[in-house]
């Protein structure tokens, strides 16, 4: 039950769709608060966010329910979103700046979520999410265990409710078929290096070219490695008299900042997928 509420669609481009929507929300005595709509000539396809309130108590699986005809006649994808706040697990490894800012965002209220645990192949960042009162969860991976710890990453999901996975500089790449089990519901933050400066030591090679940019990109997971659909991207101007060290503090800020919004917008449920690219309605 919830007394306000969010609604996203896409479907086919066509006249009336507005209507319909609006017609069956007004119909259920609902109030629409915020109203946001993209239409993609390219793709020839609407998408649509609205925030909706309601003065009583609303059944959001019925509601889904009743406007299943309405969405059958403009074959229109579609969601209901109550307004519980969703559930963050973060992973991360040893690298600590993703981490630190979404606790802070967190903590803030700022953040648009609820992060319900911490999940690491290592132990360095316990101090972090035991300081903030978080479970902190030691899940090691080699060569050998791998699948093993995938699965125990995937029970961890449904044991904590988790709606969104977080690899907060998680370093570890993660199997195909856990990247199709998590399709849409977790996030990747890397720098916008990729993949004009791959393999160790990105920021020393980008000093070697006197690079003038330095970004992070926030993305889906998806089995093809960092080309999932990308949500937030942050550049930062530089120059040349920035050292390798200097490039590596600018680029976590980048990283902490891309991946934050992204992860606030996922959560506002303000971000639709588009094949391989994406809506963001800010």
């Amino acid at each position: 039950m919830a007394r306000s509420f969010v609604l996203t669609l896409s479907c086919p481009a066509r006249t009336g769709i507005v209507q319909a929507v609006s017609s069956y929300l007004f119909q259920r005595g609902c109030d629409i608060r915020e109203y946001q709509q993209f239409d993609d000539a390219v793709g020839d396809r609407v998408f649509l966010r609205t925030q909706v309130a309601s003065d009583r108590d609303v059944d959001l699986d019925e509601l889904s329910s009743g406007f299943e005809p309405v969405a059958a006649d403009y074959e229109m994808d579609f969601s209901f979103f109550g307004d519980r706040p969703a559930r963050v697990l973060v992973m991360a490894s040893k690298a600590g700046h993703c981490l630190n800012d979404l606790i802070y965002r967190w903590r803030a209220g700022s953040l648009g979520a609820d992060i319900a645990a911490v999940v690491s192949n290592h132990e360095d960042l316990r101090p972090m999410a035991e300081a903030a009162d978080l479970p902190f969860l030691h899940v090691p991976v080699t060569q050998d265990n791998k699948p093993e710890a995938e699965a125990r990453l995937l029970e961890l999901v449904d044991e904590y409710g988790a709606d969104l996975v977080v690899l907060a500089r998680y370093m570890q790449i993660l199997s195909d078929q856990t990247c199709k089990a998590l399709y849409g519901r977790a996030i990747n933050i890397h720098h916008s290096f990729l993949p004009g400066f791959k393999g160790a030591r990105p920021y020393h090679q980008a000093y070697r070219r006197g690079v003038k940019l330095v970004g992070a990109t926030a993305h889906y997971v998806t089995p093809d490695l960092d080309e999932g659909p990308i949500i937030e991207q942050e550049v930062i101007r530089i120059d040349h008299t920035y050292d390798p060290e200097a490039l590596q503090t600018v680029g976590r800020d980048a990283e902490a900042l891309a991946l934050s919004r992204a992860v606030r917008w996922h959560c506002e449920r303000r971000v639709l997928l588009n094949g391989d690219s994406t809506v963001v309605f800010r």
